[in-house]
């Protein structure tokens, strides 16, 4: 009797999302477009997948478009300077997103001839991408019915499974996660899940800050991430003396911030004149 309760409230649950999604889903998202024959190009879902990151679906549309007609695959990509991903990023915020992703092109080019990994176990060794990215990238691109757990997913799972509860770890809801996953279509099913947190978040709010993982954005207005994202947007533009750069940014943090550019290999220097990494 207990065992098929639960059957029936997953079933009623699946059901909720799945209708959800039906009526208003965002079915219309570039990275949701397949092929003619109905397949997905894992190359331009990890792209999606790291832009999507802290980065809200309105800003991804244009950059992803963008993006992917200029580095339509992942040899492009690999080949592509450092500094024309950046330019081609330059908006979306959390740069070092941009350079993983075109080490990532890089080690699929050199130790995967070519070829996207379909396992969990080798994504991760990409630059950039970690456990759950890697189970996104193999749901959306293959239809394998993997495990992940974003910001939405919790939304969601937290709704309806965790009332009134604080402090959840993401061990507690894989469990459930993986009993509620659709098997002959994940990839539906998950697209349904961040739409249907999407609408949990704007209308009774973001349930995911009872994950015991949840961590507040800091502040971008006047961080030491917003030098960072001026000093690139300048530089996209053209080189800039270091007298210059200081005229434009007067702030004092902007000589550990050229620093710590110049470490990461995002910037260069020459003759005291700085300029993207080529």
């Amino acid at each position: 009797m207990q065992t098929a309760a639960i059957t029936s409230d997953i079933a009623a649950f699946q059901q909720a999302v799945l209708e959800y999604y039906d009526a208003h889903g965002r079915h219309e998202l570039p990275w949701r477009q397949g092929g003619p024959d109905g397949s997905f190009d894992p190359y331009k879902i990890m792209v999606s997948e790291l832009m999507l990151q802290q980065t809200q679906v309105g800003r991804v549309i244009p950059k992803f478009l963008a993006f992917t007609e200029n580095f339509p695959t992942l040899q492009r990509l690999a080949e592509a300077p450092l500094s024309d991903v950046l330019v081609m990023w330059s908006g979306l915020g959390y740069n070092r997103r941009a350079k993983f992703l075109k080490q990532a092109a890089e080690t699929v080019m050199q130790e995967f001839d070519g070829r996207m990994p379909r396992s969990r176990e080798k994504l991760v060794r990409l630059p950039g991408v970690g456990s759950n990215t890697a189970g996104a990238i193999l749901t959306y691109a293959f239809n394998q019915p993997e495990i992940f757990i974003e910001t939405n997913v919790r939304t969601v799972y937290f709704r309806h499974f965790f009332n009134d509860r604080t402090g959840i770890p993401d061990k507690e809801l894989e469990p459930i996660v993986r009993a509620t996953v659709l098997q002959h279509d994940p990839r539906t099913w998950y697209w349904a899940l961040m739409d249907y947190g999407t609408h949990l978040k704007q209308t009774i709010g973001n349930l995911s800050r009872a994950s015991s993982h949840y961590a507040k954005q800091s502040t971008f207005a006047g961080s030491r991430r917003q030098i960072r994202g001026q000093v690139l947007r300048l530089l996209a533009k053209a080189p800039h003396p270091a007298m210059l750069l200081r005229e434009t940014i007067p702030d004092a943090r902007l000589e550990g911030v050229l620093i710590d550019l110049l470490k990461e290999g995002f910037i260069e220097e020459n003759d005291s004149r700085y300029q993207l990494r080529a």
